[in-house]
């Protein structure tokens, strides 16, 4: 039945109500006539059920939603249109970023978390300036709306140049199959800066023969990166203050702070980039604050 009708099968639960139906002798798969008026507004929390139902099962039909909930076909549709939750959601479906990062063996606390309690009338403790440390991995982050897809680490002795990049990007493709199932035949979206190695011709040929697209970008324009503006100031304050021995000790804290993060940690970077191109229309391409 689902290959024949598709998103407009009905769900099991609904067949299982019709052959109940059917056993205690009714004809119809129609409802009966009900009293009152039918259930067509939707309040904010079933506007919520729905996003969450469709954020847990990016391909769960109206059908399902509908009988799910104890929402009407209509309302659900008009859930997806008026709030715009369809064209969200497939761009979330669709979308991953990427950036670059050093990342030091130690990075001294900003001043505010340096900051101690004193008693009224003492002079602080004495602080001597501390410097960023030389020893740093170099970490090249691909992730999306449900996490981090892929971390790779420039080794000693490498370069970042084209083919390296290009190298990644073809990685990245492998990764994507095997971690979002349903991501590389919806159409990846990816944004990244306008660093010589991303706009290589190289670099431009791996992404197209990925099948991804490649999303516009301004020149130096770090707050309209979800890594610049949102990722790395994140890691990098929590690691902050933190002293690593090795590289290792490094991709070791970088890993475990991320993988602590959960979908909605990464959503919400997302949806901060939703909110800053909105801005940056209206302030006519003026950088974005917030």
């Amino acid at each position: 039945m689902a290959k024949t009708l598709g998103e407009d099968s009905p769900s099991y639960s609904t067949i299982k109500k019709w052959v109940a139906n059917f056993k205690r002798g009714k004809g119809s798969v129609k409802d009966d006539p009900r009293s009152g008026r039918p259930k067509t507004a939707t309040s904010e929390n079933e506007v919520d059920a729905i996003h969450r139902m469709i954020m847990n099962d990016r391909r769960v039909t109206i059908r399902h939603i509908e009988h799910s909930l104890g929402i009407s076909y209509g309302s659900v549709q008009n859930v997806l249109g008026k709030n715009k939750l369809s064209a969200s959601l497939i761009f979330l479906k669709r979308f991953v970023t990427q950036d670059e990062t050093w990342v030091h063996h130690f990075d001294p606390e900003s001043k505010e978390q340096s900051e101690e309690w004193t008693k009224k009338g003492s002079q602080p403790p004495k602080k001597f300036k501390r410097v960023a440390s030389v020893g740093k991995v170099m970490a090249s982050v691909f992730w999306d709306s449900e996490g981090v897809i892929m971390i790779n680490y420039l080794q000693k002795g490498q370069t970042i140049n084209g083919e390296y990049y290009a190298s990644e990007l073809r990685q990245l493709k492998a990764a994507i199959k095997e971690k979002r199932r349903g991501k590389l035949r919806a159409g990846v979206l990816l944004l990244q800066d306008n660093a010589p190695v991303h706009t290589a011709h190289v670099s431009v040929a791996a992404a197209t023969q990925c099948g991804f697209e490649l999303l516009p970008h301004p020149p130096y324009s770090p707050d309209l990166a979800p890594s610049d503006f949102y990722l790395f100031p994140k890691l990098k304050f929590h690691l902050r203050g933190h002293r690593f021995e090795t590289d290792d000790d490094v991709i070791h804290a970088v890993e475990a702070y991320l993988e602590a993060q959960d979908a909605t940690y990464f959503q919400q970077g997302v949806a901060m980039l939703e909110h800053r191109w909105t801005k940056c229309i209206e302030v006519r391409g003026d950088y974005v604050e917030k």
